[in-house]
């Protein structure tokens, strides 16, 4: 009898050419753009990072500028007081509190397109 012919081995060194999906794998993107359950909790935790920086931003508002009318009613015959106040003091820190409030919109938007993103 003749001897049996040995299998070769052949090592292939290309690119995979299957591009499917492995199993358990999903994209965040897919699971927002079908609106699953799943894409609705993603989109539910942006908005509420989002509500939480708003409703801080109000509160620390409230605070600063709630109790003017208090101070000012305290103190009568004090024109120039409501309006070095008004114009001049307060604008300093609305403006730091409008610029925290857009880098922290901005920060969460960001961590929400990481977490969405294939990275």
């Amino acid at each position: 009898m003749p001897p049996e012919p040995t299998e070769r081995r052949v090592v292939v060194t290309g690119p995979p050419r299957r591009t499917g999906r492995a199993f358990g794998y999903y994209r965040p993107r897919t699971e927002i753009d079908e609106q699953t359950t799943l894409g609705h909790t993603y989109v539910r935790s942006l908005m509420r990072t989002q509500l939480r920086a708003a409703l801080t931003v109000f509160a620390i508002l409230v605070l600063l500028v709630g109790p003017l009318p208090l101070v000012f009613a305290t103190a009568p015959d004090a024109r120039r007081l409501e309006w070095l106040v008004l114009g001049f003091c307060l604008y300093a820190p609305l403006v730091l509190l409008a610029r925290w409030y857009v880098s922290r919109a901005e920060r969460n938007e960001r961590d929400f397109v990481r977490l969405v993103e294939d990275r």
